[in-house]
């Protein structure tokens, strides 16, 4: 007993961080995209752009945002990249899709998953990507800072570096900093950007994803439309 109690003392403190929620309680939602794919009719080879609330709610206007790129918006809000991951074929990969735009890591940190757990769920899904096609691009999106969550915004550093350096060790796969022109020149949270919750972002928010993505994704995506 007392050889025990002693390894468990050693056992870092991150594995006993917060557990992923059940993947399938998103079934429903997955459910509902299959259905409106089989009343609008999805033809392949386009773009889908998956993800937290904060691609939810850009829904309202990436087509415009994003045009004359074609884009299947897939966001979730709520979710995070283990969901992702667990949906990955009927949320994306069954549209056989030419590129992929993903936008989690912020609902991961703050259900206080490690950083390397998180990363290794990017890697996960972009393995699973390019094992269907190796040529489907793959854009990933920093974890954007917010108000509410100023707090966890060191451990959102630490998952964007990791993006980075997973998009600059692989074929194929792009990494988008949305985060930086969302902060002071001293490096804090503009507080002009975001809804009463502190969170998810107002108009003047989604402009800066506009303004920062489009043109990484049209200088590359519209010689495919």
């Amino acid at each position: 007993m007392f050889r025990i109690f002693i390894v468990m003392l050693l056992v870092p403190l991150s594995v006993f961080a917060a557990d992923y929620p059940d993947p399938e309680v998103w079934a429903p939602t997955v459910g509902g995209f299959a259905l409106e794919d089989e009343i609008v009719g999805r033809p392949p080879g386009a773009i889908v752009a998956t993800g937290s609330s904060s691609m939810r709610f850009w829904d309202h206007r990436i087509h415009d945002d994003l045009a004359p790129l074609t884009v299947i918006s897939r966001g979730f809000g709520g979710s995070n990249m283990n969901d992702v991951v667990h949906h990955l074929d009927t949320l994306v990969l069954k549209h056989e899709p030419r590129a992929v735009m993903i936008y989690e890591g912020d609902n991961d940190v703050a259900l206080g998953v490690p950083v390397r757990e998180i990363l290794a769920r990017f890697e996960s899904a972009i393995r699973r990507i390019h094992a269907q096609d190796s040529a489907i691009r793959v854009y990933l999106l920093s974890v954007k800072p917010s108000i509410l969550r100023a707090a966890m915004w060191p451990d959102m550093l630490a998952v964007n570096a990791g993006l980075q350096k997973l998009a600059d060790a692989k074929d194929n796969v792009r990494y988008i900093d949305v985060a930086t022109p969302m902060l002071n020149e001293d490096g804090s949270v503009r507080d002009d950007l975001f809804v009463g919750d502190g969170l998810h972002m107002n108009q003047a928010g989604y402009d800066i994803w506009r303004n920062t993505v489009a043109p990484v994704l049209i200088a590359t995506e519209i010689q495919y439309e």
